[in-house]
């Protein structure tokens, strides 16, 4: 951990400081790691499920 206190550290690894050139991560290597995560479907962002045979409320092909 950074000897200031209150300094921002990585999101990703949460040892290094941030570097300015990387925010929120200290490094390209951290950064990449995280977006992996996403792509690979380990990270999610919790939300409501739908019914996919649930009719939308409004048809973007109908008239208004």
């Amino acid at each position: 951990m950074p000897d200031e206190p209150g300094a921002r550290v990585c999101v990703f690894c949460r040892r290094q400081p941030v570097d300015e050139a990387w925010r929120p991560f200290c490094s390209e290597r951290c950064k990449l790691q995280d977006l992996a995560r996403w792509a690979d479907g380990t990270y999610s962002v919790a939300g409501e499920l739908r019914d996919q045979h649930e009719p939308e409320d409004h048809d973007p092909t109908e008239g208004d």
